[in-house]
C-alpha cells in the first residue's frame, strides 16, 4: 500500500507541478515588484497544494508550535532540514519568504526560473567569500523589502538521528547573514525526516512537527551565536524525533 500511494502521489505532484509552470509561464515576463509578487503567490499556491496532496494521499499531515515565537518584522529564520518536505512548505509556513537556496537548483526548468523571480537568493557554493558577499548583499535588499530570509543552516538535508543519521555541522553563512543584518533569528526544529527521507521512495502516514523557537536577538558573537543556534535547534529536533 506504502509503494502505491508512493506512485500516485509522485504522478500527482508531477502533474500539478508541470500545470503550474506551463499556467504561470507567460508571466514571468511581469517586470519588477509586481512580477516578484505574483512568483511569490505562485509558489504560496504550489505549496499549499502539494502539502493537501501529502495529506490525502501519503496520510502525513503537519502541526505548526511556537507560532507567537514569530516576529512582526522581517528575521531570518534557520530550519533544520531534514526533506524535501521542509522545501514544499516553507511558503506555507511564512509569509513571503526569500529562501537562500543552492544555486544548481535554479539550473531546473520551470521550479527554477520561478525561485530566481521570486527574488531566491542562488549560493555558489565553490565560489567561497564572494558567495558570502553575494548572499548578504541579496539578504539586505530582502529586509528591504519587508521579507524574512530562510536559511537552512546546515546547507544540506540530514537524516534524523532516530533513524541514525550523524550529526553535521553548521555552516558559516547563517553567522553571517546574523553578523551583518542585525535581525532577530528564529531557529526551528522539525521531524519531517522520520517520515519523509532523503532518499526513499516511500513516504510514511503520520504528522510532522514543525516548532518555532524563541529568536536569538542581534549582538552575539558569531561564535556564541552558532552555539546557541545549533543547541536550540538540535535539542528541540531530537525531542520531537523521539516523542
Amino acid at each position: 500500500m506504502l509503494y502505491l500511494r508512493a506512485i500516485l502521489f509522485n504522478l500527482l505532484s508531477w502533474l500539478i507541478f508541470a500545470g503550474l509552470g506551463l499556467l504561470y509561464l507567460p508571466l514571468l515576463l511581469i517586470p519588477g515588484r509586481p512580477g516578484e509578487r505574483i512568483m511569490m503567490a505562485a509558489g504560496t499556491l504550489w505549496s499549499r497544494l502539494m502539502l493537501g496532496l501529502t495529506a490525502m494521499v501519503v496520510g502525513l499531515d503537519y502541526e505548526v508550535r511556537g507560532q507567537s515565537n514569530i516576529p512582526r518584522t522581517p528575521a531570518i529564520f534557520a530550519i533544520k532540514h531534514q526533506s524535501a518536505w521542509d522545501t514544499l512548505a516553507v511558503a506555507s509556513l511564512l509569509p513571503a519568504p526569500v529562501v537562500v537556496l543552492k544555486r544548481e537548483l535554479f539550473w531546473i526548468p520551470f521550479y527554477g526560473w520561478y525561485a530566481r523571480r521570486a527574488g531566491m537568493i542562488a549560493i555558489d557554493r565553490s565560489a567561497g567569500a564572494a558567495a558570502l558577499r553575494r548572499m548578504l548583499r541579496a539578504g539586505r535588499e530582502a529586509l528591504a523589502k519587508g521579507r524574512s530570509i530562510v536559511i537552512f543552516p546546515q546547507g544540506t538535508r540530514t537524516m534524523p538521528a532516530s533513524l541514525g543519521g550523524k550529526p553535521k555541522p553548521y555552516q558559516p553563512g547563517v553567522a553571517a547573514l546574523y553578523g551583518d543584518l542585525g535581525v532577530p533569528v528564529v531557529p526551528v526544529a522539525l521531524n519531517s525526516g522520520v517520515f519523509w527521507s532523503r532518499r526513499a521512495f516511500c513516504k510514511y502516514p503520520g504528522r510532522i512537527v514543525v516548532e518555532f523557537l524563541p529568536p536569538i536577538p542581534p549582538g552575539l558573537s558569531k561564535r556564541d551565536f552558532l552555539a546557541q543556534l545549533e543547541t536550540a535547534i538540535e535539542s528541540a529536533t531530537n525531542r520531537l524525533e523521539y516523542k
